[in-house]
């Protein structure tokens, strides 16, 4: 069986290269399709495989610039030649499902989320956008969203990385959709020894829609540490709280420190809204709960009272009373046992095993 992988683009490794990457080991002899390739930024496992990039890649810049040229992604991706492919799959947080399989294949798309900027997230996009991008996106976004909605009638399949990803596609593209939590390599943190300190940790990139800004609020207010690592926090943020003696910006972080903050935070904070979130799974895996917005991906990967505790609403006041309802239980989460149980269920093992349970039923839903 002939099987190609169609990725929006290949400039980072973050949780979508994750699952390419597990989509590579379960079907080695596979092609590559992407708008951008960057060999520096991606993993030799991508490398290896046979990589065709679409007309964007000769753009100017374009492995820095590719998202100015989202309006001409669309078109790119049809010169893509799938003819003779049996099985596409395509992996869509970008355009990626928009491709034209053969009449005779199977094409499955695994979608990380609809795309945020076109949909439930736009006017947060357009808010932060400089003048000449929101220019450009009031003429490009509704033909975009009528290509976007009009592509997904090209897919046979839909698999979305969580249920609140799962509800999107139905209320958007009006397609039910199977849910394969994504992939994380939850072994490498089980080994670890839990050594509880005095500081909560917010992790990742911190795009706006993270809420690095509610955590930090939360903490000076109540009087509490935290270790925020992670590119991204916005320039006004840190020149407000770079003196606070309560308050750590430790940046970008390689493994040995992100599996030692994970090791000792106290717990992890989790104030935004994810598709998914592979955070909080990580944090479970090296034992340290999560305190979460009970949105989004993370009503699947927390386990209330098990793995973590929720707050209700994205405020300041809500979520010091989720912390403060956290310290007062905080006996029932320090054996590190259930939570790496929990965080068992999102291991790549799990992710191949409910793939292929997906890709054997070939009807289209």
């Amino acid at each position: 069986m002939k099987v190609a992988i169609v990725h929006y683009w290949l400039v980072n490794m973050r949780g979508g290269e994750k699952v390419l990457e597990a989509l590579l080991e379960m079907f080695p002899g596979s092609d590559i399709f992407t708008h951008v390739h960057n060999p520096k930024a991606v993993s030799s496992l991508i490398n290896r495989h046979g990589i065709i990039t679409s007309r964007i890649a000769r753009l100017p810049f374009a492995k820095k610039l590719y998202q100015l040229y989202l309006p001409l992604m669309p078109g790119a991706l049809t010169g893509f030649d799938l003819g003779k492919y049996d099985l596409v799959i395509s992996s869509e947080a970008g355009p990626a499902k928009g491709v034209v399989p053969g009449p005779n294949a199977f094409h499955l798309c695994y979608c990380h989320s609809p795309m945020r900027y076109l949909w439930d997230m736009y006017h947060e996009y357009f808010n932060g956008a400089n003048f000449l991008v929101r220019f450009f996106m009031k003429r490009f976004v509704p033909s975009l969203r009528i290509w976007d909605i009009t592509s997904a009638n090209m897919v046979d399949r839909f698999v979305a990385n969580s249920n609140y990803v799962a509800k999107r596609i139905r209320r958007i593209y009006n397609r039910a959709a199977d849910v394969v939590y994504g992939p994380v390599e939850v072994e490498k943190y089980f080994a670890l020894e839990r050594k509880p300190s005095d500081y909560y940790l917010l992790f990742g990139q911190l795009a706006g829609y993270k809420r690095a800004d509610l955590a930090i609020e939360a903490c000076v207010k109540s009087g509490r540490k935290l270790v925020i690592a992670g590119d991204g926090a916005k320039g006004k943020i840190r020149k407000k709280y770079s003196k606070s003696p309560l308050i750590r910006f430790a940046g970008r972080v390689g493994e040995a420190e992100a599996l030692a903050l994970f090791s000792e935070a106290r717990a992890l904070l989790f104030p935004g809204i994810e598709d998914l979130g592979l955070v909080p799974i990580e944090a479970n895996a090296a034992g340290c709960p999560v305190i979460a917005f009970r949105e989004g991906g993370a009503v699947d990967t927390v386990k209330e009272n098990v793995t973590g505790v929720f707050f209700d609403e994205q405020t300041p006041e809500a979520l010091i009373s989720a912390i403060d309802l956290f310290e007062e239980n905080e006996g029932r989460f320090r054996d590190p046992g259930p939570l790496r149980d929990h965080a068992a269920r999102f291991s790549k093992a799990a992710f191949v095993e409910r793939m292929r349970a997906a890709l054997e039923k070939r009807e289209r839903i």
